[in-house]
Formats: C-alpha cells, sequence, structure tokens
C-alpha cells in the first residue's frame, strides 16, 4: 500500500471552500471516472463512478475538516482506495489536501508504485481544478 499526497493554497477562508466539495466535484476534478449515480444513505454518500471497463462505488463521508472517501467491495484493480480531502485555515485562506492510500490486486511487481504513481497525477490535476472552483480564489 502506497500514500501519495498533494496540497496547494487557496486564496479564500475554509467555509467557501468547503462549499465546493461535494462528492461528484471531486470524482469530476480527479478526472478519471464518470459519475454515473449517488445515493444517500444513513452512513454517507454512495457514488457510483464509471472508467474504462468498470464500475467502482464510492462512499463519501463528510467530516468537519472536508470530505472522505473509500471504493467498496471488490473494485476491480484495487485492493485498497481511500481518500481525504482536507481543508485546514492558513493565513489569508485555506490550505487544501489531498491524500490518498492505494493497493492494486494485481501479481506485477511494483504494481502498488504505478497506481500510487497515477494516483498521485490524479490528486494533483483534482487539487488544481477544485482550487478554481473556489469563488475568490
Amino acid at each position: 500500500m502506497r500514500e501519495v499526497e498533494r496540497s496547494r493554497f487557496v486564496m479564500a477562508r475554509p467555509p467557501a471552500v468547503h462549499r465546493t466539495l461535494s462528492p461528484e466535484a471531486v470524482v469530476a476534478a480527479e478526472g478519471t471516472f464518470t459519475v454515473t449515480a449517488v445515493e444517500e444513505t444513513d452512513t454517507g454518500t454512495l457514488v457510483t463512478a464509471a472508467g474504462p471497463g468498470m464500475s467502482v462505488p464510492l462512499r463519501f463521508e463528510s467530516r468537519e475538516d472536508g470530505i472522505r472517501y473509500t471504493a467498496e467491495g471488490e473494485v476491480g484493480p484495487f485492493d485498497h482506495l481511500e481518500t481525504q480531502v482536507i481543508v485546514t485555515p492558513e493565513e489569508n485562506g485555506s490550505r487544501l489536501t489531498m491524500r490518498s492510500t492505494v493497493s492494486l490486486n494485481l501479481p506485477l511487481p511494483f504494481a502498488d508504485r504505478i497506481a500510487a504513481w497515477k494516483r498521485g497525477n490524479e490528486l494533483e490535476r483534482a487539487i488544481e481544478d477544485l482550487a478554481a472552483d473556489v469563488p475568490g480564489a
């Protein structure tokens, strides 16, 4: 299992950043999957995300400092996928951080390194898109 993190300063207070963090916005910003269904449940929001040749159920939960999601059940090549989007106050704005742990269920050498590299690119793209969507940022 590998952990990947990306962070960016946003010239907006945390409440403004939090308002842009919906499950649909996070999935769209990452750019790999398209949201095909959203279901509100007692334990959070279940998003079905579709990508090339696969469909992945993602369970989102709101947190005081942002939003967190995990892949549910057997999800294609993933053994584990969990991502946190964290917003912390910083002088004159906020720090937007995305942290993800990923593990692949593939018998390939360096599979987790490859997954972390790809995940890092997704987080970089997502953090740029999410930051750009913050009003006044």
